[in-house]
């Protein structure tokens, strides 16, 4: 069925009427409607009121556009992020978090700039001490964009710059240090001056960003060096191992020698107080004996004298006998004496084995008698 015809279903069939849709009035209608919502006046079928209602249909796009375009101006600012508002290119202000408004593009603009954020990169670099040894250091570097204006227009690629004055510090740095240096007690003392370069040149271009720290992963040979630096490595440990052995010897030989000659000095000075101490008490005996003999001469005399022979003969086992004797020879069995003596037995305790034996003990005892009694006679008449 065609819609031209009765009951044919056409969508624009109004009360019977055939032909197709105007759409100029479809359009008039709409405009109309949007005049009346913003308070503008509409008319039916004139030119006039048409051209007003396109008039105003073309002030709410514009109308529309530029709120859409207010809108756009809108930005948030995270709490780690600093917003940069640019000017036709040009720096003009920067904002903190939260939200804000600029004039949207193409006036203004905004870069969002992260200066909470560390960031980190990795960089090895061959090198020579100044002992002229190679070594390969692995270092890494952590940063963050502290000045945001900085950052985004005083250098062209801060990062970059970054990488290559980390490699010169290094270089510098490593290179007025030795081998041993770097690989032993030196390596934070050697990242800690590092890190103060690299901040002191980043700070003379004006990058904007901070180091946070530098550390040395590694500080190694290159492999084709690897078995003679091995080499040198033992013969140093050899040498350290040998220094704590002589420092354990002197360490127990010195306190040795030291109280040794600490124990000498004192036996001296103990020899010393004797000595003296026996020469004033001699000195004193002395002038003690001498105001005895000028006071009995004889007296003193004749006892210094027996004194003194009873000491020298007191040691002896010599024996004295009279020569004014009747010449027979006496025999004494001196060493039977002795022994006697010294078991502490009397000469009468012993056996006498026959009859001339003990005549010549009692004559030995009557000469040794005869011989004290001369010597105690002579010591008075002197």
């Amino acid at each position: 069925m065609a819609w031209n015809e009765k009951g044919g279903g056409n969508p624009w069939n109004d009360g019977g009427q055939q032909g197709p849709p105007d759409l100029d009035k479809i359009v008039r209608d709409m405009q109309r409607k949007l005049s009346g919502m913003f308070g503008g006046r509409g008319g039916a079928g004139s030119d006039g009121g048409g051209t007003a209602s396109g008039s105003a249909g073309f002030g709410v796009i514009v109308a529309v556009a530029v709120v859409i375009w207010s809108l756009s101006g809108i930005y948030k600012v995270d709490e780690a992020e600093r917003g940069v508002v640019l000017q036709f290119g040009k720096f003009h202000s920067t904002t903190s978090p939260g939200l804000h408004w600029h004039i949207p593009f193409p006036i203004q603009n905004v870069e969002k700039v992260n200066v909470a954020g560390v960031e980190r990169y990795k960089h090895s670099t061959r090198m020579l001490t100044s002992d002229e040894n190679i070594v390969v250091v692995d270092t890494v570097v952590q940063f963050r964009r502290e000045n945001p204006e900085a950052y985004l227009f005083r250098v062209r690629d801060p990062e970059s710059t970054l990488s290559e004055v980390s490699e010169s510090a290094i270089r510098e740095i490593v290179g007025s240090s030795t081998l041993d240096f770097a690989l032993t007690e030196g390596r934070a003392e050697i990242a800690q001056r590092t890190r103060e370069l690299i901040q002191s040149t980043l700070d003379d271009y004006g990058t904007g960003l901070r180091v946070t720290s530098v550390n040395l992963q590694d500080v190694n040979f290159p492999t084709q060096v690897q078995a003679a630096v091995q080499d040198a490595i033992k013969a140093r440990e050899d040498r350290d191992r040998l220094a704590l052995e002589a420092q354990s010897y002197a360490n127990d030989i010195l306190p040795r020698a030291r109280g040794n000659a600490a124990r000498q000095v004192q036996d001296a000075e103990a020899y010393l107080a004797r000595v003296v101490n026996d020469a004033q008490g001699e000195a004193a005996r002395f002038e003690l004996l001498l105001g005895e003999y000028q006071r009995a001469p004889g007296v003193v005399r004749q006892r210094l004298y027996l004194e003194s022979m009873e000491q020298v003969l007191g040691t002896t086992n010599k024996i004295l006998l009279d020569s004014d004797g009747s010449g027979n020879l006496v025999y004494l069995p001196v060493d039977q004496l002795l022994k006697q003596q010294r078991s502490g037995t009397t000469i009468r305790e012993m056996a006498v084995p026959d009859a001339s034996t003990a005549e010549r003990q009692s004559a030995g005892d009557s000469t040794t008698r005869r011989s004290r009694d001369n010597l105690r006679s002579r010591g008075g008449r002197q």
